[in-house]
């Protein structure tokens, strides 16, 4: 693969990699804060939700760093080798985490009784549906990549059998 095309990408990865340790540093512990001073009943969510918030980046970062790992053994020509399915593991793993966490947030959302600031449901309906979203999109990505999985299993027991022959 073209060295250029993997550097673009590791330079991609490491940039999304700094924002999300800047949103977990930064951007989640002061909008929660935000949200408090504006609307104080939404005290008692604020630190659940942001450490959700966190985690969830979190998992995203784990995910990207995988990635950075199959890049590098891609730059190797060593792909197809036992050691990258363990990377596309820790990628399935971290998207289950993230889902796991947003349906966690979607049945909370869809039991709790949380005041709105404007006295109407919209804004939960909003944060229920964006939650309910996150789901779908976290299980689809979980099983697009198990279904990548599958065929870098297949490839790496073609290349297997195509080594013996030869």
């Amino acid at each position: 693969m073209n060295q250029l095309f993997i550097g673009a990408l590791r330079v991609g990865i490491a940039v999304a990699i700094l924002v999300g340790l800047f949103g977990q540093i930064v951007v989640i512990p002061t909008t929660a804060a935000d949200e408090v001073d504006r609307f104080p009943p939404y005290e008692p969510f604020a630190v659940p939700y942001a450490a959700v918030a966190v985690v969830g980046v979190v998992c995203v970062q784990i995910a990207l760093v995988a990635t950075w790992m199959l890049l590098d053994m891609v730059s190797r020509d060593a792909i197809f080798t036992p050691r990258a399915f363990r990377w596309v593991d820790v990628i399935i793993g971290s998207s289950l985490v993230a889902t796991l966490l947003a349906l966690g947030v979607t049945g909370h959302l869809a039991v709790a009784d949380i005041p709105s600031p404007y006295g109407d449901t919209m804004q939960a309906i909003g944060a229920l549906g964006t939650a309910a979203g996150c789901v779908g999109v976290g299980a689809a990505f979980a099983m697009l990549v198990v279904v990548m999985r599958g065929l870098l299993r297949k490839a790496t027991d073609l290349q297997t059998e195509i080594a013996e022959v030869v």
